[in-house]
């Protein structure tokens, strides 16, 4: 491995570090006056370089862009050490509402109560508030009703790099009754 390959994986660990939040590899490859195909490179490098040091930290893809994050074995102890405390489980509601916007966003608020079958104001704007989903525009019908869709950040907890990563619908749920799957006992994974 040539040093400017090694350079390059080390910049984008200095980069992501410091940034806390997802960075594109567009900007990555501008900041490191590199192509994209070679940030792809070196993020594998990267990736596979704290695999295999059994580090603390790992690198995650979201959509188009690259974290670093604590791994969660250690979510105990970086609770414990910084005097927080988990984030609550999501509720029922709350998962069945982010799944019905997950698998067919953008969605209004009408349209997630219609398949609901209840009120869902609440849980909408409490998601909102949680970061997990926001709302993207409105649709063109009267009243022009604000839609929403899933972010970054409910790729991340949920450990998907895109939606395509979604668990497909069965036949089970054609009814319009859907939760995500790939949880435990039908919590949504803490946060790192």
């Amino acid at each position: 491995m040539n040093n400017s390959f090694k350079n390059g994986a080390a910049a984008i660990e200095a980069i992501l570090f410091a940034s806390g939040e997802p960075v594109s590899l567009d900007r990555l490859a501008l900041a490191l006056e590199m192509m994209k195909e070679d940030i792809e490179k070196l993020a594998v490098s990267l990736e596979a370089r704290l695999d295999m040091e059994d580090s603390g930290i790992r690198l995650v893809r979201i959509g188009d862009k690259l974290q670093l994050v604590s791994k969660s074995e250690f979510a105990d102890q970086i609770c414990s050490a910084l005097e927080t405390r988990k984030p609550p489980a999501l509720s029922a509601q709350a998962m069945e509402t982010l799944s019905v916007v997950a698998y067919r966003q953008p969605v209004t608020k009408a349209y997630i109560e219609q398949v609901r079958g209840v009120e869902s104001s609440y849980t909408v704007n409490s998601l909102a508030e949680k970061g997990f989903i926001e709302p993207c525009g409105r649709l063109e019908a009267p009243g022009r009703p604000v839609l929403y869709k899933t972010t970054d950040m409910f790729l991340r907890v949920f450990g998907l790099a895109s939606l395509l990563d979604l668990p497909p619908l069965g036949e089970e749920l054609a009814d319009g009754q859907m939760t995500l799957s790939g949880t435990m006992d039908g919590e949504a994974p803490a946060e790192n």
